[in-house]
């Protein structure tokens, strides 16, 4: 099959035919319909680093097309969404429904004993966050899969298992934001339209958005924003203030910068809750004064994926899209093919761009 392979970093993505295994076990074989172009591969790519060569790509959606001997919560045929949460389903943190916080990850991945998912050349390939997505087709441990419904079109399906389940999951289950309730939103890219959308769902009064372009504070308004404030040109933290009159409930913070957070930290109305889900450098963070969060109730709480259940979540947000209660068409920006994985990262660079999806495997 054609898949695009990284063999180290700053070596880009080239498409190369790969061999992919049978499955084995929980495995599924998906035969991929779109995979979204989101940061987290890119930095793996070209600064993080990992294990080379590697098939990166984690928003995918596809078609079951084989499953392996033990699976059980899908079949073929099945529509699925695939997650890079990667969940045992035994631990305690599992137990307890906390699936994001899997505390053995690895056992949706082979052994070192067993033969690669993939190989090129006869040698072992990487496979990205155990999905692997820059593929004609996948082979993903089922716990990472869950099933939508046949009519949840491609190039949105496949945002979900990130983007998604990441900026709807913070509003929803990580704030559990609550009917009337103040929101801010700082940055206005992809993610951060999904918590405007989170907040709509879950019935925010005010719902702020705090970003430096203007592109895209226009395109948070079409998503639901009943406020924006441009960053550059006015104080976001008196804008906040004005608008609210007391501060924020919750202020989610996209960015990670160590300036952007303690102006999102200042928001904060009495017991308000400051949320770090993006991380721009290695220095991102925030000094918190301990009189203060006392003195205000206050909470700093970092998120990852939205504390969300895949298997729970993925399915109420393809439901949510089929009923026209949440905005994913406005995300997908681009769609292109496999062999134009660099020229789409390019293209993410133009603040008017949302996502770009590959839906060309040809």
């Amino acid at each position: 099959m054609k898949a695009s392979v990284t063999e180290g970093l700053g070596q880009g993505f080239v498409v190369e035919e790969v061999d992919l295994a049978d499955p084995v076990g929980h495995e599924v074989r998906v035969r991929v319909r779109a995979s979204g172009l989101c940061h987290s591969d890119l930095s793996v790519a070209t600064f993080i680093g990992g294990e080379f060569p590697v098939v990166l790509g984690h928003e995918v959606a596809g078609v079951v097309t084989e499953t392996g001997p033990q699976v059980t919560q899908v079949k073929v045929g099945d529509h699925v969404v695939g997650s890079l949460i990667q969940y045992c389903g035994s631990c305690v943190n599992c137990l307890s429904g906390r699936t994001h916080i899997c505390l053995r990850p690895e056992a949706t991945l082979r052994t070192p004993d067993q033969a690669p998912r993939l190989s090129w050349n006869g040698a072992p390939v990487a496979q990205g966050m155990g999905l692997g997505g820059f593929a004609q087709e996948a082979l993903i441990h089922e716990n990472q899969l869950a099933v939508v419904p046949e009519g949840m079109p491609w190039a949105p399906a496949a945002l979900i298992g990130c983007g998604v389940l990441t900026g709807a999951g913070a509003v929803l289950n990580s704030a559990d934001v609550r009917q009337g309730d103040t929101v801010v939103v700082i940055g206005a890219g992809g993610v951060g339209m999904n918590a405007v959308s989170g907040a709509r769902i879950a019935g925010a009064g005010t719902i702020i958005v705090a970003d430096i372009e203007d592109a895209k504070l226009e395109r948070a308004k079409a998503f639901g924003a009943t406020h924006v404030v441009n960053s550059r040109s006015t104080d976001p933290v008196d804008a906040v203030r004005d608008i609210t009159g007391h501060g924020a409930d919750h202020v989610f913070d996209f960015v990670g910068a160590r300036p952007v957070t303690a102006q999102g930290l200042r928001m904060l109305g009495k017991g308000g809750g400051l949320y770090l889900i993006g991380v721009g450098g290695t220095d991102a963070g925030v000094e918190v004064s301990a009189l203060a969060v006392l003195s205000g109730s206050q909470k700093v709480q970092g998120v990852y994926m939205g504390s969300s259940n895949l298997k729970r979540d993925i399915p109420f947000y393809a439901s949510m899209y089929l009923q026209g209660r949440m905005n994913l068409d406005d995300l997908v920006s681009r769609e292109i093919g496999l062999a134009d994985i660099e020229a789409g990262y390019e293209a993410l660079k133009d603040g008017s761009t949302a996502r770009v999806v590959i839906t060309d495997f040809s």
